[in-house]
């Protein structure tokens, strides 16, 4: 699987995850996991509701969220990255 990285997700990835040494590790993790299996259980991979229902979001902890789109069946654009409350 191809990642690319939105703008937002850029600028929001410096300020709220990679200051935090233990996020970005497992943001580094769990992106891993993602590319190797995007449907394994841990990720909590799912498809968004409403206005956005066009996006999915896994988890990288409890309330740490990555939002992606699918652009096609080899490729993914990571859209925003954050707590709960900020990505949704």
């Amino acid at each position: 699987m191809r990642i690319k990285y939105h703008r937002n997700f850029v600028k929001n990835y410096s300020k709220r995850i990679s200051p935090n040494k233990n996020l970005d590790r497992t943001f580094r993790e769990r992106c891993g996991i993602f590319v190797d299996d995007p449907l394994n259980p841990i990720l909590k991979n799912h498809r968004l509701l409403g206005a956005k229902r066009h996006l999915y979001a896994f988890a990288i902890t409890g309330d740490i969220r990555v939002v992606y789109q699918k652009l096609d069946s080899k490729t993914v654009i990571f859209v925003d990255i954050g707590t709960h409350n900020q990505v949704y």
